[in-house]
C-alpha cells in the first residue's frame, strides 16, 4: 500500500525488495529465464501457522519461466539476500507460497515510532492534494433528527476524519431539502396549526406533518410576532411561517448536530440551486447531450442508456421540475466546485437512486466512479429487550438530543459505527448505558484510563517518562506484550484500509481488539517494577498504546478519558 508509513508497511517493502533481488540474482546464475518482474504481493497471511507474510511471487512466473511455481519458489529460497533483519526463517508452502517467519520482536520498531509521532501516528497519505466532500445526514428540516439521521451523522464523520486522517482535503457538507413539494405541506401544516392556536379553524394536510414539535414551532412564531398573519395575504402568512420555520428547525439540527461533535463546512440550500439557475442550466446541458425526451407531456432523462431499467422524469407535466432534477443539478454543482470524489451516505430507501444518479453524471460527462454512495440500513432501539417503536410523522421517535441524554454522546457514536453501514443496527439503550466489560466503548476507554492512571502513579513517584531512544525494547519478551505491539504497528494500515472501504467499523473493531490485548497485558503484568529497565520499556509500550487508543478513538468522534 503506497504512502502508509509504519513498520508493517517498510517490512513488507523490506521483502519485496528481498525478492526482486533474489528474482534477479537467479536469472543473473542461469537459474531462471530472463522474465518480466510480475505484480506480486507480499501480504500478511490469514492463518498465523504461515507465517508473519506471505508472498505469491513464484505463482505468476510459471508461463514466462516454464517451470512449475514450487521449484520457482525454491530458486528464489537459495537466492534472498543473507542477514535480512529479524527474519528467522523462510519456507515454501503449498503450490509455491513464500512464507516469512519473523522474529516476534519486530513489531517493537512500532512503538517509539507510535510515540514519538503521537497524534499523527497511523497518518497515512494514500493521496496527494486530492480534494473529497462527504455529503450526510441531509434530513429535510421539517423536523427532530430521528435515529436514522444519527446512524448517518456518525457514519458520515467517521468516513470525513479518517480520509482526513489517509491524505484527503476533505470537506464535509450538508443539503439542505429547503424546496419542493415536502416545503409545500410543511407550510400548510404550519398554517392549520397557526390557525388552531388562535382559536379559528385548521387542519393539517394529508401528507403533512403532526408532530409535536411543529405546534412548539408555531407557538414561538405567535409568542413573538402574534396574530398579525391571520388576515395576510395567504402566499405572504405561507411564505413567512415556512421561512421562521426552517431557520427554527435549522438552527436545531445545527445545536443537535454540534452537540454529536458533527462540523460543516456547507450548509447548501437546494433553493439555491433554482433561484440561481442550476437546475434549468443542467436540464439544458443534458438536452443538448440527448439525454433528455418529451413523453405525456413531461420531460424525461434516459437513464435506461446507463443500465438502469427505467427511464425517470425531470420536468412534470406543469412544467415543475422533479426533485431529482435537482438533485442532478446539486452533484452537478459539487464536481464544478473541483471535488476529485464526492461522498453521499444516503438511507437503505435511496438504494435504486444510486444507479441513476451515477447515469446522470455520466451523461453530463463526469467520471461516475468519482460519485460513491454508502448505503445504510436501518437502526432499531431496543429498551428492556422490547424494540422502541419509531414513527417520524407522528412524532413518536426517538430523537437524537434524547439519544444523548440517555445513552452520552460516546457510547452513540461508537454504538453506531461498530457495525457495517450495510448491515441493520440492534441499538441496545441498556447496554450503551451500562459501565461494564460488555459495552464495548467503556471497555475501549477504561483501557485509556487505565494507561492514564499507570502515568499518574509514575508521577507520584517522582519519575518521569523515559526517552524512548534509551529504552530497550528488546526487553519486552511476553506474549503478552509482543500481542499488543503487533496490533500497534497494524494502525496505520488499518487507517488505511478503512479509508479505501469507507469503512469505519473497522477502526471500532480494531480498537476494541487493541483494548482487549491492553486489559489482558495489564492483569497478568505490572508496569511499574523494580526493574528499571523492565519498567522502561514496559511503560514506552503503555504510552505507545494511548497514542494508537487515543488517535483511534478520535476517528469515530469518541473521547478517550484520563479518568473513568
Amino acid at each position: 500500500m503506497s504512502g502508509i508509513s509504519g513498520v508493517v508497511e517498510k517490512m513488507r517493502e523490506g521483502l519485496r525488495g528481498a525478492l526482486a533481488d533474489a528474482l534477479a540474482a537467479a536469472v543473473e546464475a542461469g537459474q531462471l529465464p530472463p522474465v518480466d518482474m510480475p505484480d506480486f504481493v507480499v501480504e500478511v497471511p490469514r492463518e498465523r501457522e504461515h507465517g508473519d507474510f506471505a508472498a505469491n511471487l513464484a505463482m505468476l512466473l510459471p508461463k514466462q519461466a516454464r517451470m512449475a511455481p514450487r521449484k520457482i519458489a525454491e530458486t528464489l529460497l537459495e537466492n534472498l539476500p543473507r542477514g535480512l533483519r529479524w527474519l528467522e526463517r523462510v519456507e515454501v508452502a503449498g503450490p509455491g507460497f513464500i512464507n516469512f517467519h519473523l522474529d516476534p520482536r519486530w513489531v517493537l520498531e512500532a512503538v517509539p515510532l507510535a510515540v514519538r509521532q503521537q497524534a499523527d501516528y497511523g497518518r497515512v497519505r494514500l493521496v496527494d492534494g486530492k480534494r473529497v466532500q462527504v455529503e450526510f445526514v441531509s434530513a429535510n428540516p421539517t423536523g427532530l433528527l430521528h435515529m436514522g439521521n444519527a446512524r448517518g451523522a456518525a457514519l458520515g464523520d467517521s468516513i470525513a476524519a479518517i480520509l482526513d486522517f489517509a491524505g484527503w482535503q476533505v470537506s464535509r457538507e450538508y443539503y439542505i431539502n429547503d424546496a419542493g413539494n415536502q416545503i409545500k405541506n410543511f407550510g400548510l401544516s404550519l398554517e392549520a396549526r397557526y390557525f388552531q392556536l388562535l382559536g379559528r379553524e385548521g387542519e393539517v394536510p394529508e401528507g403533512g406533518y403532526h408532530g409535536q414539535d411543529i405546534v412548539d414551532t408555531v407557538r414561538h412564531y405567535i409568542e413573538q410576532h402574534g396574530d398579525k398573519l391571520l388576515d395576510a395575504d395567504r402566499r405572504a402568512r405561507l411564505d413567512t411561517l415556512v421561512q421562521y420555520a426552517l431557520a427554527e428547525k435549522i438552527g436545531g439540527i445545527k445545536k443537535a448536530l454540534a452537540e454529536f461533535g458533527v462540523q460543516y463546512d456547507v450548509w447548501f440550500s437546494e433553493q439555491s440551486l433554482h433561484d440561481t439557475g442550476k437546475v434549468d442550466e443542467t436540464l439544458q446541458q443534458l438536452r443538448e447531450r440527448g439525454r433528455l425526451y418529451e413523453r405525456d407531456g413531461a420531460l424525461w432523462f434516459k437513464a435506461s442508456d446507463f443500465g438502469v431499467e427505467k427511464d425517470e422524469v425531470v420536468v412534470r407535466k406543469n412544467g415543475i421540475p422533479t426533485y431529482f432534477a435537482a438533485d442532478i443539478a446539486y452533484h452537478r454543482d459539487k464536481f464544478e466546485r473541483g471535488f476529485d470524489r464526492v461522498i453521499n451516505i444516503w438511507g437503505a430507501d435511496h438504494h435504486g437512486h444510486v444507479p441513476r444518479m451515477k447515469g446522470a453524471m455520466a451523461a453530463l460527462g463526469y467520471d461516475s466512479d468519482a460519485l460513491d454512495v454508502v448505503i445504510m440500513q436501518l437502526v432499531r432501539l431496543f429498551r428492556g429487550g422490547e424494540i422502541v417503536r419509531m414513527s417520524k410523522r407522528t412524532g413518536q421517535f426517538v430523537t437524537l438530543e434524547e439519544l444523548m441524554e440517555e445513552v452520552g454522546r460516546d457510547a452513540a457514536r461508537y454504538f453506531f459505527v461498530m457495525r457495517s453501514a450495510d448491515s441493520h443496527l440492534d441499538f441496545d439503550l441498556d447496554l450503551a448505558r451500562t459501565q461494564s466489560n460488555d459495552n464495548p466503548v467503556y471497555y475501549v476507554q477504561y483501557a485509556h484510563a487505565r494507561i492514564c492512571s499507570i502515568f499518574r502513579q509514575l508521577a507520584e513517584q517522582g519519575r518521569q517518562m523515559p526517552d524512548p531512544a534509551g529504552v530497550n525494547l528488546e526487553l519486552l519478551r511476553e506474549e503478552a506484550e509482543l500481542a499488543l505491539a503487533r496490533h500497534l504497528a497494524d494502525f496505520p494500515e488499518e487507517v488505511a484500509l478503512a479509508a479505501r472501504q469507507l469503512a469505519p467499523h473497522r477502526i471500532a473493531r480494531y480498537v476494541h481488539e487493541v483494548a482487549g490485548l491492553l486489559h489482558s497485558f495489564y492483569n497478568v503484568h505490572r508496569v511499574i517494577t523494580e526493574d528499571v529497565e523492565l519498567s522502561n520499556a514496559r511503560l514506552l509500550l503503555m504510552e505507545a498504546t494511548r497514542v494508537v487508543l487515543r488517535n483511534a478513538l478520535g476517528l469515530l468522534g469518541v473521547s478517550a478519558p484520563d479518568k473513568m
